[in-house]
Parts: structure tokens; sequence; C-alpha cells
């Protein structure tokens, strides 16, 4: 695979801590849940930022096959990640489930379907949630 795009963020702190994107854009304080045992002081936490990047990436992926197709998506259309985090049933840690509702205003149901479905297979985060991709993981 050619790499178009790099970025980096970093955390610090854990689920308790702090997040920064390279360019600094992006830094965020992050908190626990208080379903996950925090206290529920005011701030974001990984599984927000995910649904954040996903939405927002399924959204793109939505505009490109629909502008291949010579489709206007309209503005308010709107994408809803649903993210849910919980301990895995072996036990062995935690694991994500992840649901999309895809909302685009003035377009038929069964056009809208095509062009979701044809998204699908072309976001990156939902080739990776379906292909459980490999991450390397190394010490600094």
């Amino acid at each position: 695979m050619a790499i178009l795009y790099t970025t980096k963020a970093s955390a610090t702190g854990g689920r308790a801590g702090r997040a920064v994107s390279e360019n600094g854009v992006l830094d965020v304080v992050l908190t626990v849940p208080k379903e996950l045992g925090g206290d529920g002081a005011t701030g974001t936490n990984p599984e927000q930022l995910f649904a954040a990047g996903y939405s927002a990436c399924f959204l793109g992926a939505l505009k490109n096959v629909a502008g291949k197709e010579k489709i206007k998506v309209p503005e308010e259309t709107k994408v809803t990640a649903t993210v849910g985090i919980g301990p895995r049933d072996d036990g062995t840690g935690f694991g994500i489930e992840v649901s999309l509702l895809v909302d685009i205003p003035g377009l038929d149901r069964e056009t809208a379907e095509k062009l979701v479905a044809a998204a699908h297979i072309v976001c990156p985060y939902s080739h990776a949630m379906r292909t459980s991709t490999e991450v390397p993981v190394k010490v600094a």
C-alpha cells in the first residue's frame, strides 16, 4: 500500500490524561466515564475520539463514492458512529463494537443504501474493523 498521509498523536496519563496531535491542533483532556469507574469529569475519551474519527472518515468515503456516481450528497448528511466498550468474553481484555447510522436527507432509500454499502468498502476504518488489521507495537 502506498501511504499518502501520515500523522501522529500521543497520549499521557492513560484514560485520565491528555492526548495531543503532532501539530498541536488536537489537544484534549481525557477522562474516564462513570460507566468505566471514573468520576465523570468533563473531558473526552478514546471511544468518543474513535466515534468522531470513524464518522468523519465514513462521510468522506460516502462523498467519494457518490461523486464517482455523479450524485450530490446534501450538506446536512450526517453519519453517527456508536462505539461501545466492554470486557471480552474470553476474559483477556476489552473489546469494542461499532455501528453506523447514515442520514442522507432527500435521497431515495435504494440509492442511499447503494452508496452506503459502497462507502463501507471504501472507508479505511470500516476495512480495519472488518479485517481486524494487525497493528505493529514496539517499545521506544
